[in-house]
């Protein structure tokens, strides 16, 4: 019994072996340095966030732009704080307070570009198709591409994530449903109505 219990037992290391150890992957040359972060900023949002929130353009094509904008924004924001967390003296070098204020700003942007994107995003959500009328029937058709507010809510993750996708997939059966009833009445299935 002592010689399986004793088999069990990890050679004990030191505390500068461990602290080796576990900050041996977070080097800091790997981080972005000054120069690198002093030319990210998030300033430049008003343009592709205009574009987004033009509704004179396809919803498809804002939804892209939102996206785009969203990812990018996340992106840099994630720069900063990796940098930050992994040189923690970046934040605190004189001269700094650009660098501590461009993630700030960071931040900033990328919440309120998301609480947009997502507002709009649940809107489409909610009402994912239209009626449109054709060759005088009136057909249920996608108000956009499933595919792009699929990939949307992917890029989103919000914490209903998979409820979102469900909707969006029934919307897309029930337009797929719907279409094919609407081909059989222009091949002459209008006939068999009429019995």
């Amino acid at each position: 019994m002592l010689l399986l219990s004793s088999a069990g037992c990890v050679k004990e290391i030191t505390s500068d072996e461990r602290l080796e150890r576990d900050t041996r992957s977070v080097a800091v040359k790997d981080a972005p340095g000054v120069e690198q972060l002093s030319k990210l900023t998030c300033d430049d949002t008003s343009a592709p966030l205009n574009k987004a929130r033009d509704v004179n353009r396809p919803e498809s094509d804002r939804l892209v732009d939102y996206v785009n904008l969203y990812s990018s924004l996340k992106d840099r924001t994630h720069t900063f704080e990796e940098a930050m967390a992994r040189n923690p003296d970046l934040s605190y070098r004189e001269g700094s307070q650009n660098l501590v204020s461009a993630k700030d700003t960071c931040i900033q942007q990328t919440a309120d570009v998301r609480v947009e994107f997502e507002t709009y995003l649940r809107e489409l959500v909610d009402v994912p198709t239209v009626q449109e009328i054709k060759g005088g029937n009136t057909v249920t058709v996608a108000r956009l591409d499933f595919g792009t507010l699929k990939k949307a809510i992917e890029t989103l993750d919000p914490d209903d994530r998979e409820s979102l996708l469900q909707r969006v997939n029934a919307a897309e059966k029930r337009v797929s449903t719907t279409a094919a009833p609407a081909e059989d009445s222009s091949t002459g299935g209008g006939k068999r109505r009429g019995k």
